[in-house]
C-alpha cells in the first residue's frame, strides 16, 4: 500500500500520521471533540485544507489557506535565465576539477563564465565569472530546497543578498548560477588554517553587511525568515562586502495574528535557536539568535561547535556567556589573532549585543535594532549625538593585553 508521510502542526494539537485508504476515519474520530466536520469525497489536498480550516474556525482563528504555487508557476514568473545543462557544461569547461570552488552536502560549486549581456556561456578571456552550484541528484529534499532558493532569490534583490542569474532544470540535473564572490565565505576567513586574520574593522563591516541582509528579509512584505544564518552562508566580494547565500531553508514568516510558523526543524547545529529546536515554532527572532552566534564567532575566532575542545569549551555560546557582560573579563574570549588590535568600547558593545541576541527569545532585539547598534560602531565618537568626554577613557583605546593577560588566553 502506498503511504505518504504528512505532519500537521497546530498551536493546540499536533497530529502525525500516515495517509492510507482509511486515514480519514481515524482523523475524524480523533477530532470529534473539536466538532470539526470535513465531508465529501474530495481529494487529499482539498480534505486536508478543509481539515485545518475547520480546526482554526473552531478555535476562533478563521484563515483561508493560500493555494501552493506549482513549480511551473514559480519558474515561469521569475525574471531568470533558464540554462540548459549543456550551456552550463560549456560555461564551466565541463565542470573541471580545477574550477571547483566549493563543496557541501548540497553538491558542488564550480567557477564558470558567461556573457555579461546575453548570459550565454563564453570563454574565460571575455566572460563574466559566475558560480555554478550543481546539486546532488538524489533526494526529494534537495529539489525542494533548490526550488525554494530559485523562488526567493528570483524575487528578492538587495546589495547584501547574493545575485541569482538563472537556473537549470534538465532531467535529473538541478543547477543554480550566481554572481561570483571572490573572497569566499566568512567561515574560511575565520577558521581555515593559513588564511590572513581578519582585522577588527573588517569583522564589523562583515557583521553590518550581514545584518543589512537579514533586516531586509525581515522587513519584506511578506516577511522572510532565513532559517540558516551561519558563517559558511555569508559570502564576501572583493571588498569584503557581505552577502547572504543559500536560501534553501528560507520560509515565509507568520501572517495575520499568527506569532510564529510551525514547521519541521531544519538548520545547522549550534546556530539554531533553542526554542525552535524544542517546539518547531519559527519566528524572525530565530534568525536573531543565529546572528548572535555568528557575532560571537567574529569576536572569538572560534567555531560555534568545536569537538577538539574539552568540556564547556566545545560549545561557544555556553563558554562565552559568562564573559560577555563583564568589561574586565571580555578579553578572555577575544580572538588572539587580533593581537589586541581592537577598540575596547566597541568590542564591549558588540559583546553586549551578541549576549542580547542569544538571550531568551522575548528579550532579543529586532534585526533593525541590531543593525543600528553595529553601524554606530563605525561612526567616530565626535560625530555621534552624545556629548563626547573631555578626554579619552581607557575603554576608548585599543586593547593591548599584558603578558599575564595573554597567558590567560593561551587556552584558545
Amino acid at each position: 500500500m502506498l503511504l505518504q508521510r504528512v505532519t500537521f502542526i497546530h498551536p493546540v494539537i499536533r497530529i502525525g500520521f500516515c495517509i492510507s485508504f482509511s486515514w480519514r476515519a481515524v482523523v475524524d474520530r480523533l477530532l470529534t471533540k473539536y466538532g470539526v466536520i470535513v465531508g465529501g469525497r474530495s481529494s487529499t489536498h482539498s480534505y486536508t485544507s478543509q481539515l485545518i480550516i475547520g480546526i482554526n474556525n473552531k478555535l476562533g482563528k478563521s484563515e483561508t489557506l493560500p493555494s501552493p504555487r506549482s513549480e511551473g508557476d514559480i519558474l515561469s514568473s521569475l525574471n531568470l535565465k533558464a540554462f540548459t545543462y549543456n550551456e552550463l557544461k560549456n560555461a564551466t569547461r565541463n565542470f573541471r576539477s580545477d574550477g571547483l570552488i566549493g563543496e557541501g552536502g548540497f553538491g558542488y560549486v564550480h567557477k564558470g563564465w558567461i556573457n555579461d549581456h546575453s548570459l550565454a556561456p563564453t570563454n574565460p578571456a571575455s566572460g563574466m565569472v559566475v558560480a555554478v552550484k550543481k546539486l546532488k541528484p538524489e533526494g526529494f529534499q534537495g529539489h525542494k530546497e533548490w526550488l525554494s532558493e530559485v523562488n526567493y532569490l528570483g524575487q528578492l534583490h538587495h546589495p547584501n543578498l547574493v545575485k541569482l542569474f538563472g537556473y537549470c532544470l534538465d532531467g535529473d540535473n538541478r543547477l543554480l548560477v550566481y554572481e561570483y564572490m571572490p573572497k569566499g565565505s566568512l567561515e574560511n576567513h575565520l577558521f581555515r588554517r593559513g588564511t590572513q586574520p581578519l582585522p577588527w574593522s573588517t569583522r564589523i563591516k562583515v557583521a553590518i553587511g550581514a545584518a543589512r541582509g537579514l533586516t531586509f528579509l525581515h522587513d519584506s512584505k511578506p516577511q522572510v525568515i532565513y532559517r540558516d544564518f551561519k558563517a559558511s552562508n555569508i559570502l564576501l566580494d572583493s571588498d569584503f562586502n557581505a552577502k547572504l547565500s543559500d536560501f534553501g531553508l528560507a520560509k515565509a514568516g507568520p501572517t495575520g495574528d499568527r506569532s510564529h510558523v510551525s514547521t519541521q526543524v531544519l538548520g545547522t547545529q549550534g546556530y539554531a535557536a533553542p526554542e525552535y529546536i524544542a517546539t518547531g515554532w519559527l519566528t524572525a527572532r530565530c534568525d536573531v539568535y543565529s546572528f548572535g552566534v555568528v557575532l560571537l564567532e567574529l569576536l572569538s575566532g572560534r567555531r560555534v561547535v568545536d569537538k577538539t575542545k574539552s568540556g564547556v569549551e566545545q560549545n561557544l555560546v555556553e563558554w562565552a556567556k559568562p564573559y560577555l557582560g563583564d568589561r574586565r573579563k571580555l578579553f578572555r574570549i577575544m580572538d588572539t589573532k587580533l593581537e589586541g588590535q581592537y577598540p575596547q568600547r566597541a568590542a564591549y558593545t558588540a559583546a553586549i549585543l551578541a549576549l542580547q541576541c542569544i538571550s531568551e527569545a522575548k528579550f532579543r532585539p529586532h534585526m533593525s535594532e541590531v543593525l543600528t547598534t553595529l553601524e554606530q560602531l563605525l561612526v567616530p565618537r565626535s560625530s555621534r549625538p552624545t556629548t563626547p568626554s573631555p578626554s579619552a577613557s581607557p575603554s576608548d583605546t585599543t586593547f593591548r593585553p599584558s603578558k599575564k593577560s595573554q597567558k590567560g588566553q593561551d587556552h584558545q
